[in-house]
């Protein structure tokens, strides 16, 4: 399906600190070039036809103000739009509000995808760290490389989740949750308290649900 090693290492990962609505939030940034231009990844990452073919299917409208929702997964509000530059949007799932904003600048030949995701620190997130909502982007992107090598193909769901729980996809999982956690202690978190976090991310990745 991919590279595992070279999707890694092809991916920058750092996280930081904000304050946000008087709270301590922590900023998780992720970004990969990607070979194409500017306004093809963002037609890519816009346009409603072009999204589940990377990501997943989404209803809604996809313009400020407008509310959209991803199956199975997060919705929100677009908040800001600036084509075909960036745009910004809160994350809604399980209860809770967190916020993204994507961004797209020229690099070279390409063009860098940047996706930056800010939440409050809560249990969830001293439980588990940033490879919780991390390896999800991870995997996000390697469907938008997958999409962008093949644009007339989609992802196959059933397929992906296949490739995730096999051996190949496990390691990619693990390499993620790796990076991830040496960007929580890059950013200053305890080594043993940030492994802690990942293996209990990991673990929760990778175990079957129960039938």
């Amino acid at each position: 399906m991919i590279d595992v090693s070279h999707q890694i290492s092809a991916v920058r990962r750092t996280l930081g600190d904000r304050v946000l609505e008087g709270k301590e939030a922590r900023v998780l940034t992720i970004s990969q070039v990607y070979d194409t231009d500017v306004a093809d990844l963002w037609d890519a990452c816009t346009n409603p036809e072009r999204i589940p073919r990377w990501f997943l299917p989404v209803r809604g409208e996809l313009k400020v103000g407008g509310k959209y929702q991803l199956e199975g997964n997060a919705g929100g509000t677009v908040e800001r739009c600036d084509p075909p530059n960036s745009f910004a949007a809160t994350w809604e799932f399980g209860g809770n509000v967190s916020w993204i904003e994507v961004r797209l600048t020229p690099e070279g030949s390409g063009t860098r995808f940047e996706l930056e995701h800010v939440a409050h620190v809560d249990d969830r997130w001293e439980e588990f760290g940033p490879g919780a909502v991390g390896i999800g982007w991870d995997s996000a992107l390697v469907g938008l490389v997958l999409h962008l090598s093949a644009p007339g193909t989609a992802v196959d769901p059933e397929a992906a989740m296949a490739w995730m729980m096999s051996p190949e996809g496990i390691r990619f999982m693990t390499a993620s949750n790796d990076a991830w956690y040496e960007a929580d202690v890059a950013a200053g978190a305890d080594p043993a308290q940030a492994r802690a976090a990942a293996d209990r991310t990991l673990k929760a990745y990778t175990t079957p649900p129960e039938s």
